[in-house]
């Protein structure tokens, strides 16, 4: 697991997915419901997996699709569907499958009247907007995208009436009954020729790029990033805001040069991320190098994720910069600059993000909730505008309209993109230099991320694990002072562990979608500090889930 000697390259012609292999596998794999591996399973961010090793295919589709209107009806949700797919290669075949079986069900969906690609936070978008004032006939949608994942995935994620991620108990029955529908040969679903169903009556198209566009001056000034002498650029990365920038730009007549507007199954554009494969992360250093080459042509620019809900800024400053770093100044800025937002709307983080943001939240007298890893944590809080922010560490956050209401309940990297713009244009300073600030008045802060192998087991045995399993009483040379494995801000279950010392504190938790665990930490008193934190930390998974030796750098360069 260390860092790939290919890692920030271009990959090799045989490293690229065979898309026609790939279409085949996914109409001609059966899964085997007796495996695990096999099985629907929803972790934070919906159904993911591979056709290759018979874990999305479209028995796993229709069974969930079926899953899905059961639910609907059990909920009384009889409003319009809102449908949205990302550019991987098993999205559009996915989409295909899904639209079959609601169209038999007589469901109206709302599907791109472009037939193109419609970003995760987009959905959010036409959901919230669609039930605004409505008590009964409410919205809500499917995305279909494995998010950043490699070219070989696919993924199908469920956001209800409220507009944000399912919550678990939500995605707990629609695994449960998608499950049974696989295990009984899918008897139960019900479905209908994709053309009967592209061509049904309940089927309609819908403007999702002009109702989001129109409606972006709400939530970001770009009057202002339109009269200012800034220069900005964006990379697509091939995802599903790929045609969007370009109406973005024209609509405000924003200083802004869309990157690149290339859309490839293949992926093959991406430099390679950290362990060698293609991943479109915008937060990874190894997975950005083509906008990272740029920064000094552009005072800003950011890239998204493919259905970008995520964000990656480049500052000319300091090049990419980490998405903790970006979180605190967006928070600093936000609350700084938006007079209209409640007086008494917090800040929303997960427990894996910076401290900084704990300092940051304090100076602005704001209210800080810290919850487990999971966007849904904010979804209440933000259509209440008890939040006026929700962010995690992972690049992915949402805020407020201007004038403090809802704008989405999902991650949105469009909006987190044009902020940076909007900072820049306002301060005269990039976000890094913005960072610098933060840290000339809090001090530096050293934090990482290593992604770590985990056996199944190990994963489930770090998911329960209790404070008195752990007999350290010092971490780095300081006492413990807490021990988590429920989250401070509304007592649920974190899937693992925090332990918090005076200059520091680290945190794990098993990955949702790969054979890893995720260790999170951080030091107030710098890289060494930090070093010593991991390595301790280490030590105590070592004892007590028997994990291999920590990979060294596995997730990118310390900032």
């Amino acid at each position: 697991m260390r860092v790939d000697a290919r890692a920030g390259t271009r990959a090799e012609p045989a490293m690229l997915a065979n898309i026609p292999r790939l279409m085949r596998a996914y109409y001609t794999t059966q899964p085997d419901p007796a495996r695990r591996e096999q099985k629907v399973a929803f972790g934070t961010s919906g159904h993911r997996g591979s056709a290759f090793v018979g874990s999305f295919n479209e028995d796993h589709i229709l069974a969930i699709t079926q899953a899905l209107c059961a639910y609907r009806r059990r909920q009384a949700i009889d409003g319009p569907l809102f449908l949205g797919i990302d550019t991987h290669a098993l999205s559009e075949s996915a989409f295909a499958s899904a639209l079959e079986v609601l169209a038999a069900h007589g469901i109206d969906v709302m599907i791109d009247d472009r037939a193109g690609y419609t970003p995760t936070p987009v959905i959010s978008h036409a959901i919230l907007t669609y039930n605004r004032g409505r008590t009964s006939g409410l919205a809500d949608g499917i995305v279909v995208t494995p998010s950043h994942n490699p070219p070989e995935d696919g993924g199908f994620k469920y956001n209800p009436p409220h507009g944000g991620p399912a919550d678990t108990h939500v995605t707990g029955w629609i695994q449960d009954e998608a499950n049974a529908l696989l295990a009984g040969g899918l008897a139960d679903v019900e479905r209908i020729p994709f053309e009967r169903a592209r061509r049904a009556t309940t089927t309609h198209g819908f403007d999702y790029m002009g109702a989001y566009i129109t409606d972006l001056g709400s939530v970001v000034d770009l009057e202002v990033v339109r009269g200012a002498d800034v220069s900005l650029a964006v990379d697509p990365l091939g995802g599903a805001g790929v045609h969007y920038w370009p109406m973005i730009a024209d609509r405000y007549r924003l200083p802004m040069t869309v990157v690149s507007d290339v859309v490839d199954r293949t992926f093959a554009f991406m430099t390679l991320d950290w362990d060698g494969k293609i991943r479109i992360d915008c937060s990874s250093p190894y997975a950005m190098r083509r906008l990272i080459g740029l920064k000094d042509r552009f005072d800003v620019a950011w890239a998204c994720d493919t259905d970008h809900d995520r964000h990656g800024i480049v500052a000319r400053s300091v090049g990419l910069m980490n998405p903790n770093h970006y979180l605190a100044v967006a928070i600093s800025y936000l609350f700084s600059h938006r007079s209209a937002w409640p007086r008494g709307a917090g800040i929303g983080k997960t427990l894996v993000s910076s401290s900084m943001i704990d300092r940051v939240a304090a100076q602005l007298g704001r209210p800080l909730l810290e919850v487990p890893v999971g966007f849904k944590w904010f979804v209440d809080g933000l259509i209440a505008a008890s939040l006026g922010f929700g962010g995690e560490e992972s690049a992915g956050a949402s805020f407020l309209r201007r004038d403090g209401t809802v704008w989405t309940t999902d991650k949105d990297g469009i909006v987190l993109g044009l902020l940076a713009a909007e900072m820049t244009a306002v301060t005269g300073r990039d976000p890094g230099e913005l960072y610098r600030e933060l840290t000339a008045e809090f001090g530096e802060y050293a934090y990482e991320r290593i992604d770590a192998p985990a056996t199944p087991e190990q994963k489930a045995r770090l998911a329960r694990l209790s404070p008195e399993q752990i007999a350290a009483s010092e971490l780095a040379g300081e006492p413990i002072t807490a021990l988590l494995t429920t989250a401070p801000g509304n007592n649920a279950p974190i899937g693992g562990l925090k332990v918090v010392a005076p200059s520091g504190w680290f945190a794990a938790r098993p990955s949702g979608t790969e054979d890893v665990y995720k260790l999170y930490a951080e030091s107030f008193k710098g890289t060494d500090h930090l070093h010593r934190i991991q390595e301790e930390a280490h030590a105590i998974f070592e004892s007590v889930l028997d994990v291999g030796p920590i990979p060294p750098r596995a997730g990118g360069e310390v900032p």
